[in-house]
């Protein structure tokens, strides 16, 4: 199994080790705000090769690229005005921008699946911290098996990738819980081609535009998350339970109880407060807990689609989605 160090009691030995085991093309199992990330180096092939093979993800799914600082960012990518302002007012935070990729950056290919863009992103924490001293871009899906739950511990990792995996550093749980919002400027159009840890309602105060949903089921693969199925238990899900059936386990918010919830095999409540910031840090720990519970089905009780709502939704709806 992987190695797991604290960053919380050694976090210079976490950062060497890390650098270490990136220099030689192994991926690392990173701590992010959002979710804990399968790290490996951005501008090596090899790599890269490792992060889909460990995951099972399909090729032409692309990675996002986490950089350290706005230097990182532009040698890299051309940051047009609009994406520039939502760097300098969400970064370091959960916020995703696809933009053009310059000719000379040093990112391969395979992390692009090929586009001509690149998603990028900086994240907050101590991940940060281990780009910096790499110095190079680190291409970071979430570290688990594709189209399964996203991580938020580093115990999720342990228990999903640890015998593929040299190194998982632990800095505790997930503070959102929720992958980054991913946004693409056109000109004067803001797409949300996944929503995420930052509400889009932000963006649209802060920019005075409006930010356009995708069309459902018309989409093409432009950025991590968009695979109709995504973020599945291995039990069936149901969404927008009024009542729970014998043996099902039940997922519910705001502490609102379902007809039949007495004949279940687990009731777990994202926030019993209804605060969807708590149920959005929540919500791919319990789906495990429930998915370990050996139900058949999960039942999902209905949650307010605003604010985080909208990408709890929309993790939820990709986990119900028909299964390739």
């Amino acid at each position: 199994m992987a190695e797991i160090i604290d960053t919380r009691s050694e976090p210079d030995r976490a950062i060497e080790t890390a650098c270490a085991v990136l220099s030689a093309g192994e991926p690392v199992a990173i701590p992010t705000e959002t979710v804990y990330g399968l790290a490996a180096d951005a501008t090596n092939a090899e790599a890269i090769s490792r992060i889909y093979e460990m995951k099972g993800r399909p090729r032409f799914n692309p990675l996002i690229c986490h950089v350290s600082d706005m230097a990182m960012a532009e040698e890299h990518v051309a940051f047009d005005a609009v994406s520039r302002q939502l760097a300098e007012a969400f970064w370091p935070g959960p916020l995703t921008l696809i933009l053009p990729q310059r000719p000379e950056s040093s990112v391969h290919a395979l992390a692009s699946a090929g586009l001509d863009t690149l998603g990028l992103r900086m994240p907050e924490g101590f991940s940060r911290r281990v780009i910096a001293r790499f110095g190079r871009p680190l291409a970071a899906p979430s570290a688990n098996t594709s189209g399964r739950i996203s991580p938020t511990s580093a115990a999720h990792v342990q228990a999903d990738l640890g015998s593929k995996l040299k190194l998982i550093l632990d800095a505790g749980p997930a503070e959102i819980g929720l992958e980054s919002t991913i946004i693409k400027v056109e000109g004067e159009r803001l797409r949300l081609l996944r929503p995420g840890g930052l509400d889009a309602a932000e963006i649209e105060a802060l920019t005075g535009l409006a930010v356009e949903r995708p069309e459902a089921g018309g989409a093409n693969i432009e950025a991590p998350g968009m695979l109709a199925s995504h973020y599945a238990p291995g039990a069936a899900v149901r969404l927008n339970a009024t009542d729970v059936r014998a043996g099902e386990a039940l997922i519910r918010f705001g502490g609102r109880p379902l007809v039949g919830e007495s004949e279940a095999a687990m009731v777990l409540d994202l926030s019993p407060s209804g605060n969807l910031r708590e149920a959005a840090a929540n919500l791919f720990d319990y789906m495990k807990k429930a998915d370990a519970s050996g139900a058949d089905t999960i039942a999902f009780g209905p949650i307010p689609n605003e604010g985080l709502g909208e990408a709890i939704i929309d993790r939820l709806q990709r986990a119900a989605a028909p299964r390739g």
